[in-house]
């Protein structure tokens, strides 16, 4: 049997290239090579090992043959299609949790920086100055430090600056009360973090919740002189409105490691005053760049020449014999995990997935770690099917899987519920001709609808005219409805539509849905 070969397009450790021959791959490694080099010679490679340079775009996995996994020497795949990648087979795998500590340091780095102005500081004293009384600093000790996104790398910032003597303050819609007091922080809502941080730092994914979530309106709601660290993604802040902010005085300080367009040539932030930026090097430490090498090289060995799947981001364990079987399921748990997931915007206490019928029978645990991803996905974007488990065990959510040797209505039935503080939430789905995805229930309410792209869900009152309202307002923006699918508890009671539609529905009109007469809830969902 050939060996499998590997490609490192991108500058590893040495130890990978030795991991990779040991492990008995043939491995070449090439940094540097233009896009068109890529294209010609990937089509011999099974394996191909990358870091943050490398585009693995549409057009290179058109050419990549013979690729079987592309590993990821990092947390962030935003160089990597990975849808393209999912159509071709291939397997996307990253290594989420070797850049945390420093990534975490580096954050904590800023933040000194940016309270005591090291860089202006020693800029004016190597220039001859000894402009000591311009340099007034500002302690950490005793002051907020506001965390939005406390999940493995907000963890430890939060450990370091407890350590610093400061009082930290949470938001994070997955992190629980259980794990809050575990970690020594305060959970708060986002209002409260910016009302009261005296340090604001944020660790989230870049995701559509997410994305410029220190919006102008958001950064007018802190208290003037407060400092700003991103060392995430760039988009998580409004970089226009923090400079404008740093010039009145609002913002006493910033420091950014990341931007919207990278690498940050030129940038609106530059130039602004007490301001710390560094070209994105939360992941670069020696010992990061040696832990994330070498884990790529494990996994991608592993995959190649086992079969071993770890830290994918688009498919789940599941063995060659139940492949077969689970692969429409898989669908199915995912689709109702995206769902619930959508419609959840508060602190997830539990989550249940329950089997009935002929599901219970098979191997489910690869589909309730589908179904976990699903939830979480749209506030966590590095989630997969493999580290979903581990990040809710993080946030303290408690996960039950649940096999029911009972008669179902259905041949297969699979029932997802959520916990939160304010509610439970159920959602079931089964599968139509023994393929095809079905919801089947909502809430307690009995409604039948296939998933499509873009979904509309609403919960209205139970009265005569909303139907009319509700489609004269979609006519009205020429939005085509694909499917309309009713459902209520009881005449005059709580209803709900499902309306599936052939275009992306904006914000606007997301407003003007929810505006009408007799709407409880109005969200967009896409699948």
């Amino acid at each position: 049997m050939a060996k499998p070969k590997v490609l490192i397009s991108d500058e590893l450790s040495a130890r990978a290239v030795e991991i990779f021959a040991e492990r008995g791959c043939d491995v070449d490694f090439k940094p540097g090579l233009k896009p068109a080099e890529l294209r010609g010679i990937i089509g011999g490679y099974q394996g191909l090992a990358i870091r943050s340079a490398t585009k693995v775009t549409a057009e290179l996995l058109a050419e990549a043959t013979s690729l079987r996994v592309v590993g990821r020497a990092g947390i962030g795949v935003d160089n990597v299609d990975i849808k393209a990648a999912t159509s071709r087979g291939v397997v996307v795998m990253n290594t989420p949790f070797g850049n945390a500590i420093t990534t975490a340091e580096h954050a904590i780095a800023l933040m000194f920086a940016v309270a005591r102005q090291v860089p202006e500081a020693n800029a004016s004293t190597q220039a001859g100055k000894w402009e000591k009384n311009r340099f007034m600093g500002a302690e950490l000790s005793f002051k907020t430090l506001g965390l939005i996104g406390c999940g493995n790398i907000g963890a430890i910032v939060a450990e370091r600056a407890l350590g610093l003597k400061m009082r930290v303050l949470a938001y994070d819609p997955f992190l629980s009360d259980d794990r809050a007091v575990e970690l020594g922080v305060e959970k708060g809502t986002l209002d409260d973090v910016l009302a009261r941080a005296d340090f604001i730092t944020i660790h989230t994914p870049l995701t559509d919740q997410t994305r410029n979530i220190l919006s102008r309106a958001n950064l007018m709601k802190t208290k003037k002189g407060v400092r700003i660290v991103n060392c995430a993604r760039g988009g998580l802040v409004d970089e226009l409105a923090v400079r404008d902010l740093l010039v009145s005085g609002h913002i006493a300080g910033a420091g950014f490691d990341v931007f919207v367009e990278e690498p940050a040539k030129q940038n609106v932030l530059f130039g602004a005053p007490n301001l710390v930026c560094t070209p994105h090097l939360g992941a670069s430490t020696a010992e990061a760049q040696e832990n994330v090498a070498l884990q790529v090289a494990e996994q991608m060995s592993d995959y190649l020449l086992t079969g071993a799947v770890a830290n994918s981001l688009n498919m789940p364990n599941v063995s060659a014999e139940d492949a077969p079987r689970l692969a429409p399921f898989l669908r199915l748990a995912e689709n109702l995990g995206a769902f619930a997931g959508q419609l959840t915007d508060t602190d997830v206490k539990a989550i249940s997935i329950e089997y009935e019928g002929a599901v219970a029978s098979l191997n489910v645990k690869p589909l309730t770690q589908t179904a976990l991803m699903g939830v979480l996905r749209p506030q966590l974007d590095t989630v997969n099917m493999v580290n979903a488990p581990v990040i809710a065990r993080e946030r303290g959510i408690d996960v039950a899987e649940v096999k029911h040797d009972r008669e179902s209505d259905y041949q297969s039935l699979i029932r997802l519920s959520i916990t939160t503080d304010q509610f439970t939430r159920s959602v079931s789905g089964t599968l139509f001709g023994g393929r095809e995805p079905r919801l089947v229930e909502i809430k307690g309410i009995e409604i039948e609808a296939a998933f499509g792209r873009h979904m509309l869900y609403i919960t209205n009152d139970d009265k005569p005219g909303f139907i009319g309202r509700l489609g004269t307002l979609l006519g009205q923006e020429k939005v085509n409805i694909a499917t309309f699918h009713l459902g209520r508890d009881k005449p005059g009671g709580s209803a709900i539509a499902l309306v599936q539609v052939d275009q992306p529905i904006g914000a606007d009109l997301t407003a003007r849905i929810r505006a009408l007469d007799g709407v409880v809830q109005s969200k967009v969902l896409n699948f």
